[in-house]
């Protein structure tokens, strides 16, 4: 089915049974209080499901290294039995795993950072010390002793983190290494750092044991290093004896998006297609990489050896397993949303997945058959209603889903149509294959009524949202006025000038969808980001224009304040910085005073002005749809509310199917 992904790979002393690696990701369950159980559970299954090598998220070398003052380090040989839960769990199942070393240097979050200089990064609260040669000696020191305990404690190997604009990275490149000492200034004199670790762990380890270097190929930022000084680094880490060299692109600071859903599938397998041909180790390409037929096409061509994947093994622990049994329409494809993985991480909480709820909550969220056998009733087929029908199939309940448009997907079917937000319908696509795989009966067209819910058991309401009506004057001309949801759905003609109100998730979405270029493609995505393929300027960047849209649109909020940011953490700045590079109005602090055939009459600090607009695009929030509200009382103990229809606010996935999915299980 996949014969190239799927072939093994001889590294000479050992063999990977695949070309799949699980990439690094922290989930937060490494500082957990019984981090290591959970987390030895959460490898456990993607091991059993088939993954050639995992790759942990990282761990210190020392103390100064940690990214938080409380985050996990490996220096100690009580690290090193801790840590026999997790390897037993991984090789139980055929697999190998590798632990990341990763020393924060000045991206730590605590007064103690150290770098190659005392440069302050602009993500960080510390500027860093600049660490003296003998420092220096002690770290590479540290990264080797940590190796040698990871031998101990059963890992197959190591991966340095060498990219993303930690310590390794910031010695490399002259953006943050201002030394004039032997760790600096010259080319050869700032790689000196990282090739001396690398020497220092493979004497300590031997040479039957896996070095993988995660290599900043493209660094994104301004002062990183060019396509002949990664290339130099990249043969002088062969000839050092690395095993593997992984892909690393951008640093945490830059400005340009690598993993998000806006980015296009695969967008940078190019640069390691770069590298390859110039190196005899197994080279690994990364990013935005979520199916086995987009991996399959990469490895088949020659671009990598091998194809990291890190979030596709949050929202589907089976990834290679269902690819190998010809079920890849049943892998719950990752959609590179963030909302549920990184937003988590960067508010210090656990890691999950948006579409499976239950990563990182292995032995929390445990799905097992029902002891009692129920008559089920699902009202609405959005991402909590299939959800919650699907895990209540799979536990042995007969199912019934209700939903009164003609297809399934709810909200996530106008998201879909959003650019960059495609993936969506991977989602929809994933629970139409499991209704059909659990057994749901699934009706379509259908308006439930409080009458055909006699005979059920249970009934779960998860019959989602609509658009919230405004009070503005004039809001009601249909020449001139729509819903986001119409717009969306009927794909309604707009005119040149268009003003939105409302500057939250969905009006982010409205005005990215309006001003989206025609026909963009991944060569047009990466000049519009100023993305220099050649890698001839430092970092891989290049000055730009920026793309300004042909429409002039205006998108507008009550609240003073920040405009244009979306919801998430994480990508928020991706959203307004694409709306700002098309010319987009971006306007807080707005009285809305009427709409009349001149356009939308706003305030703004008591300054009353015309916006002469063709068309008002309303994206002011949702309300819950609660049918037969009334009756909802007599239905008693076995009503269970969830999703929109719980709680409309700001869209939220990761709630709605976190819900259905945990009420399954109670029931």
């Amino acid at each position: 089915m996949y014969p190239h992904l799927l072939k093994p790979l001889d590294l000479g002393f050992t063999q990977l049974r695949n070309r799949v690696l699980m990439g690094s990701m922290h989930t937060g369950l490494e500082e957990h209080k019984e981090g290591l159980h959970k987390l030895a559970a959460f490898y456990e299954e993607r091991a059993k499901g088939g993954v050639g090598l995992i790759v942990t998220g990282g761990f210190s070398p020392n103390l100064r290294g940690r990214l938080h003052p409380f985050s996990a380090e490996f220096s100690k040989t009580k690290h090193a039995k801790a840590h026999k839960v997790v390897t037993e769990a991984v090789h139980r199942h055929g697999g190998k795993i590798a632990l990341q070393l990763l020393h924060a240097g000045r991206y730590a979050m605590h007064p103690f950072s150290q770098s190659a200089s005392s440069i302050k990064a602009p993500i960080a609260k510390f500027a860093p010390s600049e660490m003296s040669p003998r420092q220096i000696r002690k770290t590479i020191d540290a990264f080797a002793n940590s190796a040698e305990l990871a031998q101990l404690a059963g890992y197959d190997g190591v991966e340095v983190m060498g990219s993303e604009g930690y310590l390794l990275n910031q010695f490399i490149c002259k953006r943050t290494n201002m030394r004039y000492d032997d760790w600096g200034g010259s080319y050869e004199n700032r790689i000196r750092f990282p090739l001396e670790v690398v020497r220092a762990i493979r004497e300590a380890v031997g040479k039957e044991f896996i070095i993988i270097f995660r290599l900043s190929m493209l660094d994104l930022v301004e002062e990183g290093s060019t396509f002949e000084e990664v290339l130099m680094l990249a043969k002088a880490l062969e000839a050092a004896g690395v095993t593997i060299i992984n892909t690393g692109i951008g640093w945490h600071e830059a400005r340009i998006p690598t993993i998000a859903t806006q980015v296009p599938r695969a967008a940078f397998t190019w640069v390691t297609e770069k590298i390859k041909p110039h190196l005899n180790v197994p080279v690994v390409t990364c990013n935005r990489i979520n199916t086995p037929e987009e991996a399959e096409k990469i490895v088949a061509s020659g671009q990598a050896d091998l194809v990291s994947m890190a979030r596709p093994f949050l929202a589907d622990p089976e990834f290679v397993a269902k690819a190998e049994q010809g079920k890849s329409a049943l892998i719950n494809t990752c959609i590179g949303c963030n909302q549920a993985c990184l937003d988590n991480i960067f508010r210090g909480k656990r890691a999950s997945c948006m579409v499976n709820p239950r990563a990182c909550y292995e032995t929390e969220i445990v799905v097992q058959p029902a002891s009692v056998k129920k008559k089920v009733a699902v009202i609405g087929a959005g991402p909590a209603g299939l959800a919650s029908a699907t895990t209540l199939a799979e536990r042995g309940h007969e199912v019934d889903l209700f939903e009164r448009n003609d297809r399934i997907g709810g909200q996530f079917r106008l998201a879909m149509q959003i650019p960059g937000k495609e993936e969506f319908r991977e989602t929809i696509r994933y629970f139409a294959n499991r209704l059909d795989e659990t057994g749901v009966r699934l009706h379509l067209d259908t308006e439930v009524t409080y009458d055909m819910l006699a005979g059920y058991d249970e009934v779960v309401m998860a019959s989602g949202v609509a658009p919230r009506k405004v009070k503005i004057e004039g809001v009601d001309n249909p020449e001139k006025v729509v819903d986001y949801q119409t717009l969306i759905r009927e794909k309604t003609p707009v005119g040149e000038k268009v003003a939105i109100v409302g500057a939250g998730g969905i009006g982010v979405d409205v005005a990215t969808m309006i001003t989206e270029p025609q026909g963009h493609h991944l060569d047009d995505w990466l000049h519009e980001w100023g993305i220099d393929t050649d890698i001839a300027h430092p970092g891989g960047l290049y000055p730009h224009p920026d793309s300004v849209s042909d429409k002039e649109v205006w998108l507008l909020q009550r609240r003073k304040g920040r405009v244009g940011r979306g919801p998430g953490k994480t990508t928020g700045w991706i959203h307004k910085r694409t709306l700002e590079k098309r010319g987009v109005h971006l306007v807080g602090g707005v009285r809305y005073d009427k709409i009349d055939p001149h356009g939308l009459h706003i305030a703004i600090d008591e300054q009353q002005r015309l916006l002469e607009v063709d068309t008002v695009v309303i994206c002011a929030g949702q309300e819950s749809v609660r049918p037969f509200e009334d009756q909802w009382a007599q239905l008693g103990d076995k009503l269970h509310v969830i999703g929109g229809a719980d709680h409309a606010g700001e869209l939220d996935a990761v709630r709605a199917i976190r819900q259905g999915v945990t009420l399954a299980i109670k029931l």
